[in-house]
């Protein structure tokens, strides 16, 4: 292991793969330009752009429905608002921790799954993370498919009252999308340069709207404010605990396929600080404009319109209703694809390095978008907070604890490159390919949030399974690894194996 010649260099705490290791690489079966660790010359964000980029994602319309989602469940708006910060200051902790290999080492999830799972395992988990991508992405691509279908509608009545409008319109904002993820990296940060922006228009006219709809009838903006939380006597913990795993579910996606990010910064300086300002500020913020908008909405319209979509069709202006539609779309479309290609593509394309391309992950990404039927987890916010959100979020949190494990408190942070990308002469092989170790650990952690989602008497569990399942998994792991040090460094082998450069 290591072999004879420097496999990877370091400049300044960031590892790359030498020239010659990455050359003997080429052909092998698990290896491909688009898995292979980032160069320390490709690693060019700086905080701004890792900030940029979460403004990006988190400014989206998913992000405006799960605050006017908890609104509709009962909470009221500062409630939701607090939920929600309070989700995402949680799930910026495995964020964190988990974007330090991908700056350290350029190394994209799959690959990083590699460590724990195995060279073959890695598969289960990258799949898994796949799966709930591939639901984001139909989940998406129907918010915006409904945004061009009320466009049409506004524009051709006729187009409105037709009952297969909307399949139409869901369909062709699907090829679209998968169209523009296919040609690669280069049109996804195109997209993102300017989304936000768009994002940032459409969030302001919605308050206006809000702000002017609510003056019309006589009312103010503190009748907004004031609007009382509507659960019932003792059933705060039954929305406000639920609703906080599906926030931290929100993004626990994220969580663990960060290093497909992280992987470009230029430091841990840079990645730590351009999430931290990205991430809990930017989706506080948008949450209340959701809170704000469907607040008003139960003004003017006596009932909460949680879906932004149903906002702008009820608005009584052609034009603004004909832009606000279209400003959904096209602020769909760069999000869904910038925050819900990525990681299924270099997923799928990990199945198969020398056969399946990232261009070929990110159609097949669009097509498990429409299998998941995502109609059906959008039917109503129940639904969409609990059935969804809620139910991934219980597998999520087992592995982000792993990963923390494994890399923290297992491995302390030393990485060979090199065997990342071999068969069975690979340090983390384990057995067949396989750690049957994380398998086990993914089991256990999972037990009582599963179970909690089928026995009344433990929903405590379910309703705190993120947490439950990343706490758990972040002891059991070390503890069933105690004595498998194979795929450990020794310090022998790290001086083999690093060519030392100061820069």
């Amino acid at each position: 292991m290591g072999g004879s010649f420097k496999t990877q260099r370091e400049v300044n705490g960031l590892f790359e793969l030498t020239d010659s290791a990455r050359n003997n690489l080429k052909n092998n079966a698990y290896y491909n330009d688009d898995l292979a660790p980032t160069k320390l010359d490709e690693r060019t964000w700086g905080t701004y752009h890792i900030a940029a980029l979460w403004v990006g994602m988190s400014v989206c319309i998913p992000t405006y429905m799960m605050a006017s989602g908890l609104m509709a469940q009962g909470l009221s708006w500062w409630q939701a608002i607090l939920n929600i910060a309070l989700g995402n200051l949680i799930v910026l902790i495995p964020m964190q921790l988990n974007s330090h290999a991908g700056t350290k080492y350029g190394i994209p999830y799959p690959v990083f799954a590699r460590l724990s799972f195995g060279i073959k395992g890695a598969h289960i988990a990258s799949i898994a993370r796949a799966i709930v991508a591939a639901g984001w992405f139909g989940i998406q691509t129907w918010i915006g498919g409904g945004a061009i279908n009320a466009a049409l509608s506004i524009v051709s009545p006729a187009w409105g009252a037709w009952s297969a409008g909307i399949w139409v319109s869901f369909f062709a904002f699907w090829a679209l999308n998968v169209w523009i993820a296919h040609k690669g990296p280069d049109a996804i940060k195109f997209m993102e340069s300017w989304g936000a922006p768009i994002l940032g228009v459409l969030s302001l006219s919605l308050m206006i709207w809000a702000v002017t709809a609510v003056t019309q009838m006589g009312g103010s903006v503190g009748d907004i404010l004031n609007l009382p939380a509507t659960y019932a006597p003792g059933g705060f913990w039954k929305i406000f605990l639920p609703g906080l795993t599906a926030n931290i579910a929100f993004w626990a996606t994220l969580a663990l396929n960060i290093p497909d990010f992280s992987r470009y910064a230029k430091t841990q300086k840079d990645q730590f600080m351009g999430q931290l300002l990205g991430l809990p500020t930017t989706m506080a913020a948008f949450a209340f404009v959701g809170v704000f908008v469907t607040g008003a909405t139960s003004i003017v319209y006596g009932e909460f319109l949680w879906d932004p979509v149903a906002v702008v069709a009820n608005i009584g202006s052609p034009i603004a209703g004909l832009l606000g539609a279209l400003g959904i779309a096209v602020a769909t479309l760069t999000t869904n694809i910038a925050a819900n290609v990525v990681a299924p593509a270099n997923g799928i394309s990990n199945l198969n390095p020398q056969k399946i391309t990232y261009g070929m992950g990110a159609i097949i990404t669009g097509v498990f978008g429409v299998v998941m039927m995502p109609w059906k987890l959008m039917e109503t916010a129940g639904a969409y907070l609990f059935d969804w959100l809620g139910t991934y979020g219980l597998f999520l949190g087992p592995l982000a604890g792993m990963y923390v494990a494994d890399y923290y408190i297992f491995r302390k942070k030393t990485l060979d490159l090199d065997d990342l990308f071999k068969g069975e002469e690979s340090r983390y092989w384990y057995k067949n390919g396989i750690n049957d170790k994380a398998i086990w650990t993914w089991v256990i952690a999972g037990i009582f949030p599963v179970l909690g989602k089928m026995v009344p008497a433990l929903s405590f569990f379910s309703d705190n399974g993120w947490l439950i399942g990343f706490v758990v998994a972040m002891i059991v792991y070390p503890v069933l690894m105690k004595n498998d040090t194979s795929s450990l460094i020794t310090p022998e082998e790290e001086e083999a194996m690093n060519e030392k450069v100061t820069g």
